[in-house]
């Protein structure tokens, strides 16, 4: 059967996204101090102090979200850039897409990380909230862009030029850090995480498309230079340590090509895809059990029951097999092969470097985490043709095609709104209890989701 291109965005794809700035929005608005479990929490910053402790091995869902969205950014990857294959120049246009996404996200990180009202002011007022406010304004005018058909388009050129003059005026006049004022080395580490991966993710997956065996051959060489950068005196030191921009680029942040590179794999087996005709039930029944899988990871490798959780995975992964052979569909075989073995990977590794971590970030937690991002992407596809999964998927996919806004609404937008309103009282008496203070995170994440769906419906998204 012939393949055909995907004219159309992967809905699937857009949900697993949106899972994950959701599960990220959740993760820092629900209750601290000692109210829920140590399991809402990154294992390694437990309550009641939260303060990290590097010798904590396990994971919780917390500890799942930042690699979930790395993934997806992998798969999009050759979803996005297939299209350049044919066109003349296009090395030279898919180099300038990734410096492109570089910058803009850099410029992101530093913008946003200062233009909370708690970086602008030790103790925030009126004044420093309304400026948060108008920093959502601000990137909303840098980051959108109309189409080019759209009679707007010149003007708003203009208005995107004076926004970017704003911005750069508010970083050289405000106080910031405690009156220390605008610092390169203050940023939003997550965005300058992404920011790296989308330029190295995006150069390696072009340069290695027709040869996929090179660019998983590329991990080990990665993966001996931080080995041997903690040899001192040695040439892999110096790479490690070497940096022209210690701000912007760190190769420490190339570990995360563990989890990109394999959502690079999936995203060409999501490139590849061919109408084939499945049998929907054992699709659900092998998605629901991966889903269990996800789960099952996340509470044993907390929990330390290790040799229990190699059996049921291994168990699991048997039956899947077994009903994804019956079916016979090669996308969810293809991500389920990918999945397992990165998976099975990862627990062969959980015992290396003191057992599973996210910070700092271990070998078995990329390869566990890349493999479980699999196994949520087939859940999504298996469920996407039924009425509930299909409705579910869009909604969250709405918020998967948002991500910068769904990002900053909460910092820059609803937080400065619920202090100007006197509502941010009324939120913080629900850390009383397990109950309140969970459902604290989820009223926040929810009119954060609900904003982030209004840009989508709007078709204003936001673009680096």
């Amino acid at each position: 059967m012939e393949n055909k291109p995907l004219n159309t965005r992967n809905d699937s794809l857009d949900a697993l996204r949106g899972i994950a700035i959701l599960l990220m929005i959740l993760s820092g608005s629900i209750a601290f101090g000692g109210v829920l479990p140590a399991w809402m929490y990154h294992a390694q910053v437990p309550p009641p102090g939260h303060k990290f402790n590097p010798g904590i091995p396990g994971i919780t869902w917390v500890d799942m979200v930042f690699p979930f969205f790395l993934f997806s950014m992998g798969v999009a990857i050759p979803l996005a850039l297939r299209k350049w294959t044919d066109k003349p120049n296009a090395a030279a246009n898919v180099w300038w897409i990734a410096i492109r996404r570089f910058l803009l996200l850099t410029w992101f990180a530093l913008f946003t990380f200062h233009m909370r009202a708690w970086v602008i002011s030790e103790n925030p007022g009126t004044t420093d909230y309304l400026l948060s406010v108008i920093a959502f304004l601000l990137l909303f005018f840098e980051l959108y862009k109309p189409p080019a058909n759209s009679r707007h388009a010149k003007i708003f050129t203009g208005f995107q030029v004076a926004a970017y003059g704003i911005s750069a005026f508010l970083l050289s006049y405000l106080p910031f850090n405690k009156g220390e004022g605008f610092l390169l080395d203050k940023s939003d580490i997550i965005i300058i995480v992404l920011g790296n991966m989308a330029f190295f993710g995006t150069i390696i997956w072009w340069h290695t498309q027709n040869t996929p065996w090179l660019r998983i051959g590329l991990l080990p060489f990665i993966m001996a230079i931080f080995l041997g950068g903690k040899i001192e005196g040695s040439w892999n030191e110096v790479i490690f340590n070497w940096s022209p921009v210690p701000w912007m680029y760190s190769f420490y942040y190339l570990k995360y090509l563990f989890i990109i590179i394999p959502g690079t794999m999936a995203g060409e087996l999501i490139s590849r895809k061919t109408d084939e005709e499945i049998n929907q039930d054992k699709a659900i029944q092998s998605g629901i059990l991966l889903l269990g899988l996800i789960m099952v990871n996340i509470v044993l490798l907390f929990s330390r029951m290790l040799v229990l959780n190699l059996c049921i995975n291994t168990g699991v992964i048997l039956l899947v097999y077994y009903l994804l052979r019956q079916h016979k569909n090669a996308l969810s075989f293809g991500l389920f092969t990918l999945g397992s073995y990165l998976l099975l990977l990862g627990l062969f590794f959980e015992a290396w470097e003191n057992g599973i971590k996210k910070d700092p970030s271990t070998y078995s937690y990329y390869f566990v985490t890349a493999g479980l991002a699999n196994y949520l992407l087939i859940f999504l596809n298996s469920w996407q043709p039924t009425r509930i999964g299909g409705s579910i998927n869009k909604y969250l996919a709405t918020n998967g095609q948002n991500p910068m806004v769904a990002y900053v609404a909460g910092n820059l937008l609803l937080t400065p709104a619920l202090h100007l309103t006197g509502l941010a009282a009324i939120m913080n008496l629900l850390n009383v209890n397990p109950f309140a203070g969970f459902m604290k995170g989820i009223i926040f994440t929810g009119i954060v989701s609900l904003i982030t769906y209004f840009f989508t419906l709007k078709k204003w998204f936001w673009k680096s």
